[in-house]
């Protein structure tokens, strides 16, 4: 585990992640994050995007794919609910010894190696944790810990994405904290096309027809606005095809039963007559 001395106090850091995530989508969607994160001039400062969509449509990818575009090291932090103010800069931890260690986040890891952070489903979290995080998002670009009495300064390279469900809010994020995310970027289902390519990149073992399946299945859904995302696509034509490799039976006729099993009786209004 690698440490960082600040001030005499020694900080564990945590690890970057490494994630089997490839963004299958628009290009233009990842330009505009990349653009985001850029910085023109030397008293310039980048962006604290944040990503919108419903869950399943590809947020944290985006994110993830754009970080590792600019092949710096990735953090990400889930946010809940119960997310505190420490436990997203440095939390206190009792060592090996017995005696009193420190912990840094993934946020003040990445802030310190110069990472990009995915603060993922950051609408989950109470304005209290926010507030913490107030001084990261301006022009002042520190964090400070009341654990530690130390104020972190980010690295110039350090970048940061919000991820926010459109329907998962469990606080309202606090204006001074949304004028500090910008821009937004908005992330809708894709099309027909772009979903099959996705489907293809994470089921490659699938035969084409269940896959064609699958993307008629949910652009029906897609049309009337309901929530089913290609992640449960996929889970969809996973459970049909493991189902098959069980049974043995035909996996077009399975189909219809993983829809009932993954989303309910209520989708299956959405699959062909």
């Amino acid at each position: 585990m690698e440490q960082v001395t600040i001030d005499n106090i020694t900080i564990s850091l945590a690890a970057p992640v490494e994630l089997p995530l490839r963004w299958v989508g628009q290009e233009e969607l990842l330009q505009q994050l990349l653009a985001a994160w850029m910085v023109i001039d030397e008293k310039d400062i980048p962006f604290n995007p944040r990503l919108i969509g419903k869950p399943g449509v590809g947020k944290t990818t985006l994110a993830y794919a754009a970080a590792k575009r600019l092949g710096r090291p990735v953090y990400l932090f889930q946010a809940t609910m119960d997310t505190r103010p420490e436990d997203l800069i440095i939390t206190p931890v009792v060592g090996p010894d017995g005696k009193i260690q420190y912990a840094a986040s993934s946020l003040v890891s990445a802030m310190l190696k110069g990472g990009i952070l995915i603060l993922d489903e950051g609408n989950r979290m109470s304005e209290k944790a926010w507030a913490s995080l107030a001084p990261l998002l301006d022009d002042r670009r520190y964090v400070e810990s009341i654990i530690t009495g130390l104020r972190v300064p980010a690295h110039r390279s350090f970048r940061i994405v919000v991820t926010m469900n459109e329907d998962a809010s469990t606080f309202e994020v606090p204006e001074y904290i949304h004028s500090r995310l910008q821009p937004q970027i908005f992330i809708d289902f894709p099309e027909a096309d772009e979903e099959l390519m996705i489907l293809k990149e994470n089921l490659p073992f699938a035969p084409p027809r269940i896959l064609k399946y699958v993307v008629d299945f949910l652009q029906r859904a897609h049309a009337v606005d309901e929530l089913y995302s290609v992640r449960d696509g996929i889970n969809i034509a996973r459970y049909a095809l493991k189902m098959m490799a069980a049974t043995g039976r035909e996996p077009m006729e399975l189909l219809p039963l993983a829809v009932e099993r993954v989303l309910g009786d209520e989708a299956l209004r959405y699959l062909k007559s």
